[in-house]
């Protein structure tokens, strides 16, 4: 299993080799830690993973799986020889599923990536969750119990907003690791996320990882931007 530590989140919401690449190569001294999600995956297949593997950055797939425990734990025995740092799936697909897709990921050595569950999108609102799912638990109880089964199901930790990372850790123990998008500079756009903070807001909530795509990846100086970025958060 990956040990990381805290760190800065970048994603490559591209849907080509051709941008991802030209972003890559403006960092002539870092090597950002990169969350690849559908659109590229979906639009590139598992070369592009490899590629940016080999070119020394840390990954977290971010794919969502979600589907019976006998399909996903066969997905997941598949992303596992990609040798990413990181991925997911949906809490809600049951703690069965979660248990089978942390013994599909786990290698033949042992080894295997990071496995955290998404509790609920950043893009959700409790309005949205009562009407769109049917789910009539407030919000914050609803992440925690997902986030509960996830830790029952042995994952690592959970995709939450950085709003709730603190009460995750209250929930889960200080090592269940939280990775939180619905980070924005003070002085930015909110965009499609409704539950968002700052970087040092992130930090000081209890994130251990935040997840940054716009801010940095649309600034007119994507490197300064992700230098901003560590800064606040990492201090």
């Amino acid at each position: 299993m990956s040990q990381l530590n805290k760190d800065v989140m970048v994603a490559l919401d591209f849907s080509s080799k051709k941008e991802v690449m030209d972003f890559l190569d403006l960092f002539s001294e870092e090597k950002p830690f990169v969350k690849i999600g559908m659109e590229l995956y979906y639009a590139e297949g598992p070369s592009i993973v490899r590629e940016i593997k080999a070119r020394g950055h840390k990954i977290f797939l971010d794919l969502k799986l979600h589907d019976i425990p006998n399909t996903v734990k066969k997905a997941m025995a598949v992303l596992s020889n990609l040798d990413v740092d990181m991925c997911n799936l949906h809490a809600a697909g049951t703690v069965a599923m979660m248990e089978g897709a942390l013994a599909g990921l786990t290698r033949a050595d042992g080894t295997r990536p990071l496995l955290i569950a998404v509790t609920q999108l950043t893009s959700t609102s409790e309005e949205r969750m009562r009407e769109d799912l049917l789910i009539e638990r407030p919000l914050d109880e609803v992440v925690m119990h997902y986030a509960s089964r996830a830790a029952k199901a042995g994952l690592d930790g959970v995709v939450c907003s950085p709003l709730e990372a603190g009460k995750v850790h209250e929930t889960c123990g200080e090592k269940f690791l939280t990775v939180t998008p619905g980070v924005r500079f003070a002085d930015g756009e909110v965009g499609d996320q409704v539950r968002v903070t700052t970087p040092a807001r992130a930090r000081e909530l209890g994130s251990d990882f935040i997840v940054v795509g716009r801010p940095i990846t649309q600034a007119p100086d994507p490197v300064a931007a992700y230098r901003r970025c560590v800064k606040e958060f990492l201090g």
